[in-house]
Order: C-alpha cells, then structure tokens, then sequence
C-alpha cells in the first residue's frame, strides 16, 4: 500500500512540470508573436547574421601641375591573405583553401622576404585554431601590381589578394614639401602636410556600400535584397606650380646641395604680376614615396623666420623713395654709425670707402647708409609703417598650411636701426618675396598663391579657381621704377655686388643679402661659412615677368669661393631658361625670339611626310612605331608649345622609343599617351628605362625610368 506522501509528492512534481511546461511554452509563444529575445529583434538579428557587406572604394583626387602633369594620384596595392578554412572548399571541385601549407611556404617565402618556416606556422595555427584566413604583416602589404603577379603565377591554393589604394608621388622628391604627403587612416587616404592637407576636403574620397544576405558560405540568397551607396571620387587640384620651371629648380639646388653640402637652402620662382607661384623648393628635402628617413618635414620657404640680411635694404631705400625724401647723389662718410651716445657701432664691412654717394652705398650694400637713411633721413616711425604697408610683420596669407611669421624687432633706437639692413628682425622668405612683388610689379603687391582651380574627376567642371588678389600698393609706380633701375646698378654698377648674378639675355634687377647666424650661446656666429648667403632678383627690369629668392644657409665653400656661388649658380640657372621657356622677349636686339607654335592634326598622314612637315618648324620630333600612318601626335591637336620642345608622332604599329636623356615632363607625355602606369626614381633626366626600346607598346603598361640631374 502506498504512503499518502507519495501521492502527494507525486503530485507536486506534477504541479511543478507543468508549470515549467507552461512557462517554456508561454516563452515559445512569445517569441514566435512578437519575435523578440530579451528587447531583441530575432528578425533583425537573423537578416544581419546573414547580410555581407563590402566597401566599393573611391579613388582621392590627383594632384597636376597647371600644364596637367600628375604629381599625385592613387595607386593600387595588394594585401595577401590566405585561406586556410576547408569548409570553404567542401562543396567545391576544386579547393579554394591552402591544402599544403608546406609547399604554399616554400613558394612564398622568397617572394615575401620571409621565412618558410614562419609562414607554414601561420597557416597551421590558423587553421587549428578555426580561422577563416590568415594575413602576413607588414611583408605580405603594399605589394606592388608585378608582385602580385608573381605569386600568382605559383598557382597556390587559398592564396587571394585585396587591392588596395596607396598614395603615390610619381616624381619623388619633386616639389615635395609643396606637395606634402598623404596617408591611409583606417582605410582611408588622409593628407598630412602640404597640398595634400591644405585641399584635403577636395581631394578626400568617399567609399560606397554593398550589403546583401549570404548562406554560410557566403553564397548569395536567391533575394539577396542588395543595397548598395555609390562611392564618391575626390575632386582633382591643380597647381600653379609649372613641372619645366621646377625641374629646374630642382635640378640646379640638387647640384649645390652635392657640391656644397649647405645646412639648408630655400629657394621659389614667382610671377609677380600675379601672385602665381611656379617653383618652390627646400633642401633637405624628402621622397614622400619613402617616409623613413626624412631630415626636414617643414617647408621652410613659408615656415622658416631668419635675418635676411641687406636684401631688406630693398625695402628702406623703397621706403625713402616713396616718402619723398631720398637724394640718391647726395653723400655721406661711410665706414661707422653710432645711433646714440651709448649705443653700438654700425659698421660697414669694408671698413669705409670714405665719403659716397647713397646710390653707391646701396651698390655697396653698405650698412651705415642704410642707417643713416633710416635714422637721419626718413624717421623710425615712417619706416615702421612701410615695414606694415609691405606686409613685412603679418603672414602672406599664401594657401599652404604651416605658414610662420618672422618678429620685427624694433624697440630700441638701435634695433630700429639694424632692422634697417636686415638684422635682429626676422621675415621668412615668402614674406620677403610677398613685399617684392611691389617692386617688380609697379607697385602693386600681391598675395602669392598655389591653387590654379579644382575640377571635378567626374566632368572636368571646375569647383574652384585661383586668382590673382592685390594685397596693398606700399609705393608708387615711379618709386617702383626708379627701385629696379637702382636693383639693376648692383649688377651691373662698378661698385655692385651682384655681378655674378648676370645672367645672358636678359638684365637683371636685384639685391644680395649676407646675414649673419645666432649660434646656441645667443651670440652671432662667425667664420667663412657661417652666414646665409642670398639673392633676390628679378627680370627682365624693365618689366619684370619673374621674380626670384634663393637663400643657402651654411655651405662648405673652399679656399676663396664667395657665398654668392652656390646662391648665383642656382639664381642664373633657373631664371635664364625659365625665361626662355615662357617665351619672354630678350632685352638684346639681336637675340632670335623664341617663338609658339600651335600642333596642328596630322592623323591619317603618312609618317615621312607628317615628320618632314613637323621637322620645318620643331627641332626636335621623334617618331613611336615602325607603321605607315600616323594615328595621332603628342602633344595633342591645339596644344601650344615651343619650337624646341619634344614632339612625338605616334604611328599604327607603335613601339617602346629609348626615352635615354628625355625630361621627365616628355616621359609622362609618352605615358598619358598609353595609358602607362609609370614609376620614378631620381630627378632630372632619364638614364634607365625598365621597357626596352622596340617593344610593342600596350595601354595599361607599367614603365619605370630613373633619372639623374644633367652633368
């Protein structure tokens, strides 16, 4: 017989598993109606859990010079993983997994620079621990497109690739630290200094979307209800830098920095009636390709205040000329100037020629008169405020970013006064040359400027144009003219300075400056070297189309090398051809101009008769290929160009030419043409070419050139 609490119990459970029943059941119920977990959506969950989405990548504007050169631009690179998931094969005929990660190793590792061993660890640990793939680190990122290639040819299991995009500077250190540098954050390219930065909200892409519902195997559902965003391309920023003018640039400061090794050099071209800015450049200066060993990240042509130095005298003759009261015939005893009873002594450097002319003085670049004239002449009050009128204490407002600002120093009675000829005070070299455009340009100063316009990448519309901005008119157009004729006479007068500043064909205004160096202990350095030697000039006078600074801090000048070598090397240099370049009248009577000519459509000629026809008016036309006809010329139909410059006539059955000697600017010409992926190294002139010449020239081609300055 059994006991009443059996019943009881038994009962109990009944009660008790029941309710536990209900309850899960209840639980069931609930889910199913509302389809929630906890406050969680099950259905949301599920279509997330089984949604893939990708990024559809967008391309950063590119950066040109104003001829349409490309300085930067997004180039593909290659991410390798592998992977090392069987499932991903099982109900494949062919496995998309490593399945002998052994051998995978033993092919990569050469081609990775890695270890066979290192990587054959990789792929087991990850497939023990149930990874889907596996990556390599920094060895298997940024590989190039031809080394992509070549581990694809190994023809390896669960090898795959992910392209991704790279910042790439095609002409290394060209422009540099105009041109910055950018870098990828988080999956996308952000620029970092320079241009790059300064236009970073045009430049900057914007990535698309694509998400769709996937199986396991990331096999798309029959609806795989797809949505996608398109991407956004970067809008393209061009320059008012000119590729020709900044090649020589570069190429004649790369000469000094070999031969003379300065601490630093600065140097920049101008159009002063403008503002434009055509050339700038620093040394040391750094290959944004290659961020591993950079000296100097600053563009010290608008970041670096120093003394300038007796090119400031410009400003205080300027000054007194404007106010009325310069005699430039009248005399004053030269060799010592005390400003007051107990103040230092100017000095000039010679001592003292006697008694001289102002004229003479300035030719001389004699200190005492620059104080005298400041001093007894024109007033330390009057010549603060031209100091303002030409902008010499405020930035230049040029639109790159990290522009500094030198301090005027003018206090004491004595620091007014060597302010006078460039010392204590302190003017970065745009601030210099921003004042000097109101000499150059009838006294109109303008505001220097790098954007030429933006374009959209889509339609080539342009968002954006640069202009010119006149920023203040400090003196007249005769005190500018009668300025230049007094520039003129420190080249060209017995008494000058700057006569290594000649240069042929043209004549030359100008102002030499040697400013001394504050060494650690405060006090000013002394010693052959240790000055910075400059130059500002301009030309031609008579109308000046370009103006110029150079400044060499430090070099190693041997035996009675003057400071003004390396600086005048560089000056005559680039302004001689960039006037030849732009086509500018010779001053002489007797100097053939160098004319403009339009390309004319030759496409559908014969090569011989289009070449002969060329031939009559340039000096030098190339022919691309072994056909009959020509297809089409390079430059283009309509383009303009000088008589000098290189001309390609592009045939039906064209071939690699041997591009030995070319410039840099005709090498891209050539690869624009076709379409060629084109990587350089070095400056100057092309010495190495990658495809040899004769070879069947194909779009999409990848040529790489080295190049190195003219001997």
């Amino acid at each position: 017989m059994k006991s009443p609490n059996t019943h009881r119990g038994a009962a109990l459970l009944i009660l008790l598993f029941s309710i536990i029943f209900l309850v899960i059941v209840g639980r069931f119920l609930y889910i199913e109606t509302t389809s929630t977990v906890e406050g969680v959506d099950l259905e949301k969950w599920a279509e997330k859990a089984r949604t893939s989405s990708y990024e559809i990548d967008a391309t950063r504007g590119k950066i040109y010079d104003k001829n349409g050169m490309v300085l930067a631009y997004d180039r593909p690179t290659y991410r390798l993983y592998a992977i090392v998931d069987p499932e991903y094969s099982a109900n494949l005929k062919d496995p998309k997994h490593v399945t002998d990660p052994e051998k995978t190793a033993e092919k990569l590792a050469p081609l990775l620079n890695m270890d066979a061993e290192d990587i054959e660890q990789k792929l087991e640990d990850g497939r023990e621990n149930g990874k889907f793939q596996v990556e390599f680190g920094s060895k298997g990122k940024e590989l190039s497109q031809e080394k992509m290639e070549e581990i694809k040819d190994e023809d390896l299991n669960g090898i795959q690739f992910k392209e991704e995009a790279k910042r790439y500077y095609p002409n290394g250190m060209f422009a540099s630290h105009v041109i910055g540098f950018a870098r990828s954050v988080e999956g996308h390219i952000k620029g970092v200094t320079g241009i790059e930065k300064q236009m970073e909200k045009y430049l900057k892409e914007q990535k698309g979307k694509i998400s769709y519902e996937r199986d396991k195997y990331g096999t798309k559902l029959l609806d795989p209800k797809e949505v996608m965003t398109k991407p956004d391309n970067g809008d393209n920023v061009y320059l008012t830098i000119d590729q020709k003018i900044q090649t020589f640039l570069e190429d004649a400061m790369s000469q000094v920095n070999e031969q003379y090794k300065p601490k630093k050099m600065v140097a920049a071209v101008m159009d002063p009636k403008t503002g434009q800015v055509l050339a700038m450049s620093n040394r040391p200066s750094y290959d944004p390709n290659d961020l591993s060993d950079v000296d100097n990240w600053y563009n010290d042509v608008i970041s670096y205040p120093f003394e300038p130095g007796s090119t400031m005298k410009m400003f205080t003759w300027a000054s007194a000329m404007e106010e009325g009261v310069y005699k430039g015939s009248k005399k004053y005893k030269s060799g010592s100037y005390q400003v007051t009873k107990n103040s230092a002594t100017i000095h000039d450097y010679n001592q003292s020629w006697g008694k001289i002319s102002y004229d003479e003085g300035f030719q001389r670049s004699s200190n005492v008169a620059a104080a005298k004239l400041m001093q007894d002449v024109l007033g330390p009050d009057k010549f603060r405020d031209y100091l303002s009128a030409f902008h010499l204490d405020q930035p230049s407002g040029i639109d790159l970013p990290g522009e500094e600002t030198g301090k005027i120093l003018y206090g004491r009675p004595i620091e007014q006064v060597t302010t006078s000829f460039g010392q204590g005070t302190t003017v970065t070299p745009v601030q210099l040359m921003t004042a000097a455009t109101a000499i150059a340009n009838d006294g109109k100063m303008m505001q220097p400027y790098m954007l030429d316009k933006i374009a959209s990448s889509e339609t080539g519309e342009t968002i954006k144009k640069g202009k010119p901005n006149q920023i203040g008119t400090p003196i007249s157009k005769d005190t500018a003219e009668k300025m230049r004729d007094l520039l003129g006479t420190v080249i060209t007068g017995e008494h000058g300075t700057g006569s290594d500043y000649k240069i042929n064909d043209f004549s030359v205004a100008g102002k030499t400056g040697t400013a001394q160096i504050p060494g650690a202990d405060g006090k000013y350095m002394y010693g052959h070297n240790n000055y910075i030697f400059s130059f500002m000039g301009m030309a031609p006078k008579e109308d000046p189309e370009l103006l110029m600074y150079v400044a060499v801090k430090q070099p190693e000048l041997k035996g009675n090398e003057t400071g003004s070598e390396p600086v005048s090397h560089i000056f005559k240099t680039v302004m001689e051809n960039s006037l030849h370049y732009l086509d500018i009248q010779p001053d002489k009577n007797n100097e053939q101009k160098v004319s403009e000519h339009t390309m004319e459509d030759l496409s559908g000629l014969s090569t011989e008769k289009a070449k002969k026809k060329l031939e009559k008016t340039y000096n030098n036309v190339t022919v691309i290929g072994k056909g009959d006809k020509v297809t089409k010329t390079i430059p283009e139909e309509g383009t303009k160009l000088l008589a000098d410059e290189k001309v390609m006539l592009v045939t039906d059955q064209p071939v690699m030419p041997d591009v030995k000697g070319w410039s840099l600017r005709d090498v891209h010409r050539l690869a624009q043409a076709f379409d060629l992926k084109i990587e350089t190294m070095g400056s100057g002139y092309v010495t190495k070419q990658s495809i040899d010449p004769g070879t069947s020239l194909k779009n999409n081609g990848y040529l790489v050139v080295e190049l190195a300055p003219p001997q």
